[in-house]
């Protein structure tokens, strides 16, 4: 009622402020969350690198690289059902990339399927024309294992992701 008052053309300084603000600015220079995932991949903050790879996939959707991106975290984090569960989807959405059917084969040879690891490594390493040694050498790791039930026992080998490029993972052994 008293703004009713006022002289023509002023507003009360009690109701008039400053502007609310209009939410947060345009973002147009962010980092693509797959090269952020693949940092916090290398730095080993595995479960920070699956927060930047789900914004990623509300990003590009659900697409290969992301499942595989996805998938080699949750492995990180030892949730291998799930990480099973998303590199067999990421092999389903694209059955020519080779860096996904590698992470499925590392799964599995931590799960104890070997022989499945084995034919995944196979089909790994034909995709990729053989010419990525580490895949190679899991290939002839798998197939030792299926041959020397004991052998996983006698040398301890345990199997790791290397994220090598913006999408291209390398399969490592250490003894």
């Amino acid at each position: 009622m008293l703004a009713a008052c006022s002289p023509a053309g002023t507003l009360d300084p009690i109701r008039e402020g400053p502007k609310a603000p209009r939410g947060t600015p345009d973002v147009v220079d962010a980092v693509d969350g797959l090269i952020v995932g693949h940092r916090l991949m290398a730095a080993g903050e595995y479960e920070l690198a699956l927060s930047a790879y789900l914004r990623a996939g509300g990003e590009h959707g659900l697409n290969v690289d992301v499942l595989s991106a996805l998938g080699s975290a949750n492995l990180k984090l030892g949730r291998l059902g799930q990480a099973e569960t998303l590199l067999r989807r990421a092999v389903k959405a694209d059955e020519t990339f080779a860096p996904a059917w590698n992470n499925l084969g590392v799964v599995l040879m931590e799960t104890g399927q070997n022989g499945e690891a084995s034919r995944v490594f196979k089909t790994a390493f034909a995709l990729d024309s053989g010419e990525s040694v580490e895949i190679r050498e899991n290939l002839r790791l798998a197939l030792e294992r299926i041959e020397i039930p004991d052998y996983a026992e006698q040398n301890n080998y345990n199997f790791a992701l290397v994220r090598r490029g913006s999408s291209e993972y390398r399969l490592l052994s250490t003894p």
